[in-house]
């Protein structure tokens, strides 16, 4: 019994876990950062993981195909995303209040 109640907490904590470990690697690497910021983290990784994957192919023996190239402007991508993010979190008390009016006129439209 009691082993039913603890699984689900220890779950919850390995979970946490994972999650604030990578929260905090991706503020660490400046992914988190202004657009600037990305693009330099984003060169670091360029770097860092055609080495690791090659070490691994060689471990397991696999061949793996080349990896496309991609040529975007990361700052360009991350002043889109911030503007899209922040312009529907401008609108969510609006159409909150919205959908609230409708569910009711819904509900009461039910209830006649």
């Amino acid at each position: 019994m009691a082993s039913s109640r603890v699984f689900p907490v220890v779950r919850f904590f390995v979970k946490g876990s994972l999650a604030g470990g990578a929260m905090y690697v991706a503020y660490d690497q400046g992914l988190l950062g202004n657009g600037s910021q990305g693009a330099e983290a984003l060169k670091k990784a360029r770097a860092a993981l055609p080495p690791a994957i090659q070490e691994w192919t060689d471990y397991t023996g696999w061949e793996l195909p080349s990896a496309p190239k991609f040529d975007f402007s990361v700052s360009e991508s991350w002043n889109t995303g911030v503007q899209a993010t922040v312009s529907a979190l401008s609108v969510a008390p609006t159409k909150v209040r919205e959908y609230t009016h409708d569910g009711w006129k819904y509900m009461k439209d039910l209830i006649k």
